[in-house]
């Protein structure tokens, strides 16, 4: 999969900022990145640190750009246009002070349009990362919420899951007056489209399993509703995209399964895209396939923003940075 991506990268050169510059695991990934020519580096912190830390890991940064907030030449430019963002919400001397934060500047390089994309959460939180993207990039047009999947690859074998990071669950949201404005079932719909969306990216054909505890009604009660609804909501909303559910797993991908409880179904038995009904169950279910199953997780790939920008895992090692960095560029 990553050698298709870096492919396709040489032919299209993107521009990514890394939030974290004199971190070792971002200069190790940067130093590889930029010097393959497979995109284009912005590394943020003061000069002299991200280079005293480049020289002491012995990673040859030559190729990538540093950046120091303090004395980004453009720094009135995007006070002044952040302020527009946040007005109302932070005054131009709180703006000026937040644009010194990596994870602030960052994306606001993003939003300017002098970077495609961004990689962060080495050392900031996921809150941290995702915070300033939802102020400054926001969600694209018609996406109601921000959601994450991951890409689990074994062998020559890719899957795809949603949403296991972002959303606790799913409610219906209502006005001031109790009249709900967006059901809990199309919030969970849009989840399982834009993650099929992402697998296509990376070279999945989508299969879509809404999850479950029960198979086309065997089961009552907590959230099989919900899963439910959710299917005849996202198969109105991508009719030509295969997705059944309410499916359980061994229904989603055993044919055998398949053909005894859902025979006919176009997804169950063969499904590569896994939709459940909570974050619970999505962050156990990756985490089962990782550790047992020998898939290899990455992401946490976050979706429905205007642009891509991702969060690693503060215990990330510097090969899952260079990784996360083509992904993230690849959503370009």
């Amino acid at each position: 999969m990553f050698d298709e991506l870096k492919e396709k990268l040489k032919k299209d050169t993107k521009t990514i900022v890394f939030t974290e510059g004199p971190d070792p695991r971002i200069l190790d990934a940067a130093s590889k990145l930029a010097g393959e020519g497979i995109l284009n580096v912005i590394l943020l912190g003061k000069e002299a640190e991200v280079k005293a830390a480049a020289e002491e890991g012995n990673f040859d940064i030559s190729a990538c750009r540093i950046i120091d907030p303090e004395n980004y030449a453009n720094f009135g430019s995007m006070v002044t246009t952040m302020y527009e963002l946040r007005k109302g919400k932070m005054s131009e001397d709180e703006v000026r002070q937040t644009l010194k934060k990596g994870n602030y500047f960052g994306t606001m390089l993003v939003k300017m349009g002098s970077a495609d994309c961004l990689l962060g959460g080495a050392t900031y939180s996921t809150a941290d990362t995702v915070r300033p993207a939802l102020q400054l990039v926001k969600t694209k047009k018609d996406a109601h919420l921000v959601s994450s999947c991951f890409i689990l690859v074994r062998g020559d074998e890719k899957i795809a899951m949603g949403d296991c990071a972002i959303n606790i669950d799913y409610q219906d949201k209502v006005d001031k007056n109790g009249n709900v404005t967006l059901t809990a079932a199309k919030q969970l719909a849009e989840v399982a489209i834009e993650t099929a969306k992402t697998a296509e990216v990376f070279g999945i054909d989508p299969k879509v399993a809404m999850l479950s505890f029960s198979t086309k009604g065997s089961g009552k009660g907590g959230t099989v509703k919900l899963s439910q609804e959710a299917t005849k909501e996202a198969q109105a909303m991508a009719p030509d995209m295969a997705i059944d559910g309410e499916l359980q797993f061994d229904a989603a991908v055993s044919p055998v399964v398949a053909e005894t409880k859902c025979k006919g179904s176009k997804v169950a038995g063969q499904a590569n895209t896994f939709i459940f009904p909570c974050i619970e169950a999505g962050n156990i279910g990756y985490k089962i396939a990782q550790r047992l199953g020998g898939y290899e997780a990455y992401g946490p790939i976050l979706q429905g923003l205007n642009a891509p920008i991702n969060d690693l895992s503060r215990g990330c090692n510097a090969d899952e940075v260079y990784k996360m960095a083509l992904i993230t560029a690849a959503l370009s």
